[in-house]
């Protein structure tokens, strides 16, 4: 199962004379469980190589039994993270009272599969939600998808193993959320998580649950599936500012990006205020890692391992730059497909019988002739895998022309289920932050001026100019995230926020959940609620406002959202759908 295993082993030691008692050992001939042939072999192993302890374990390349283990932990710890914010925000901003209500849109789906025969709900909207009572119990399936997302997630992180079923039950309980979750859910890294899982699924045995499953070897159709991935990822990320953002091409993008990103954190604030000069080498660097980097990895196994560990390095960069959500920690797992066991045999222990010891001796048996013989599920398995590899590449054909066109779309995927996609990030960058800032006020009149309004605090977006950027990658707080693709439109086109408004006016326990502080919280709530419009810029290091505690410094431009009463939202919430917010005993 080696992808090169002559010259590339050639400064490998020798390992037989460690397992030079497997030659004189029978291999069984058609082992029916995994666990029990590496169990025994395991035991054998022991008991041929006592006299030999201080032998350390060496392995060779072109395999990938580890890969697939640190692979699996790490998408673990993703799936986790997608549905532990599912968990905590979906009900707020999807269930029945929620700010974008997905049983309202499940029910505009089902209109538009009825008006026109040829299409079906199912092909419109991929979702397990079709097949439960979502119109009365929506909420409570809510937290059911999110809860056996995360249970499965958490034992796939903890082992480092998986079966078919397992994977395939995460993607298609993700896919369920992703595709009703309508705004809150529509940005590039959700079909990133999907194509990267669905490729998962053939990276495993069927049923088995060991992190060596001796019967399914990793396949080397998934290996290539990655690492085409993160070729598109990169490279469709580089050509997007190339043929967008004049900034990317004179190498001043970087002086605004810090400043103005969706979520900075503490380290964008010292970020922000190095030199040009260091900003213009960030820029060329990006330039060569997305667009010169990926092409090492159609290259021989020393590109490749570059490739790699430039691209993590970079994703590691951004991870620490700024609150991107759980992008860039997804974007590190289609590199770790870069390097295989004879490179990751350090994150691993080299005791006897431990994970490192067991690949030793599979790559043993393989190398010896003594690996045993392919069983019937083997050669379906292999024939899946180029049916697999067929799917691939019929399916990248649109995603090749988009990104040879000069109109290359960004985060756009070509077939319903999400398989292959485009991908892009930053094509254009922001030169000024513009934020929405919500206010209340028990004035009778809102309109006169000597009306005292109180400022509501977002969970991380900025607002209090004192207040610390907040630190939070991997997690992500998706109403913060669309406010500051508010800022850039009018509320008409947003109309979650009018509708948070509403909830803001009662003291909405749900909506107080999403923000990080209600001035109104525990008394009455306010008689009107208005959003202003303010420019937010970083204070200078070592400047008076620094020294007071300030991180940003701002400047009122305007009105955003008029100020609005409960009793003036009514028709505007009757027209949306939506259930009248109330005060809750």
């Amino acid at each position: 199962m080696a992808e090169s295993t002559s010259d590339e082993a050639a400064n490998c030691p020798d390992v037989s004379n460690v397992y030079e008692g497997l030659r004189h050992r029978k291999t069984p001939q058609d082992p029916t469980d995994d666990t029990r042939y590496t169990e025994e072999n395991t035991k054998n192993m022991s008991e041929s190589s006592k006299t030999d302890k201080s032998t350390p374990v060496h392995l060779e390349t072109g395999t990938y039994w580890l890969t697939r283990i640190v692979f699996l932990r790490s998408l673990g710890l993703i799936y986790f993270v997608a549905f532990l914010v599912a968990l905590h925000q979906n009900k707020q901003l999807l269930g029945t009272d929620g700010l974008l209500p997905a049983h309202l849109y499940l029910q505009r789906v089902q209109q538009h599969a009825a008006a026109d025969p040829t299409q079906s709900t199912w092909s419109l909207v991929p979702s397990l939600l079709w097949w439960v009572d979502w119109e009365r119990d929506l909420d409570l399936w809510l937290d059911r998808l999110a809860y056996l997302g995360a249970a499965l997630s958490f034992i796939v992180m903890v082992t480092g193993c998986a079966n078919m079923v397992m994977m395939a039950a995460l993607w298609a309980l993700y896919h369920s959320i992703v595709n009703i979750g309508q705004r809150w859910y529509s940005f590039g890294w959700e079909s990133q998580l999907l194509e990267t899982g669905f490729l998962a699924i053939f990276f495993c045995p069927l049923l088995t649950l060991h992190p060596l499953p001796r019967r399914t070897p990793p396949s080397l159709v998934v290996i290539w599936g990655y690492r085409w991935l993160i070729f598109r990822i990169m490279l469709g990320a580089g050509l997007i500012k190339i043929r967008g953002d004049q900034c990317w091409r004179d190498l001043t993008c970087m002086n605004y990006h810090y400043q103005t990103q969706p979520v900075p954190n503490p380290l964008s604030y010292y970020l922000h205020q190095t030199p040009e000069a260091m900003h213009k080498f960030e820029t060329l660097s990006n330039h060569f890692i997305e667009l010169v980097a990926p092409w090492f990895i159609f290259l021989t196994r020393p590109f490749r391992f570059t490739c790699g560990f430039l691209q993590i390095l970079f994703q590691v960069v951004l991870i620490l730059s700024g609150n991107l959500s759980f992008l860039n920690w997804l974007t590190i797992l289609p590199s770790i497909c870069s390097f295989d066991d004879a490179h990751l045999a350090c994150l691993f222990p080299g005791g006897r019988g431990g994970t490192k010891w067991q690949v030793a001796q599979i790559q043993q048996e393989e190398n010896s002739g003594r690996a045993p013989t392919p069983s019937w599920g083997q050669l379906v398995r292999r024939v899946v895998h180029v049916s697999l590899a067929g799917l691939l590449v019929y399916l990248s054909l649109p995603v090749v022309q988009n990104l040879l066109s000069p109109r290359q779309a960004m985060n756009t995927s070509f077939d319903p289920l999400r398989l292959v996609n485009t991908y892009g990030a930053f094509g254009s960058i922001t030169k000024e932050r513009t934020e929405v800032i919500f206010q209340g006020t028990y004035a009778i009149n809102p309109n006169d001026p000597s009306a005292v309004w109180e400022e509501y605090e977002f969970k991380c977006k900025p607002g209090n100019v004192t207040r610390r950027p907040c630190l939070i990658s991997p997690y992500h707080y998706r109403l913060d995230w669309l406010m500051w693709f508010a800022a850039f439109q009018n509320y008409n086109y947003n109309n979650w926020l009018v509708h948070l408004a509403a909830k803001l006016l009662v003291n909405d326990p749900g909506a107080e959940s999403l923000i990080a502080h209600n001035p109104f919280h525990g008394k009455q709530p306010p008689r009107f609620i208005r959003a202003e419009h303010y420019k937010y810029s970083y204070t200078r290091i070592g400047s008076t406002a620094a020294k007071e505690g300030k991180w940003w410094k701002r400047r009122r431009i305007g009105e955003y959202l008029p100020p609005v009463s409960l009793g003036s939202l009514n028709q505007y919430i009757k027209q949306h759908g939506w259930n009248m917010p109330a005060i809750k005993q």
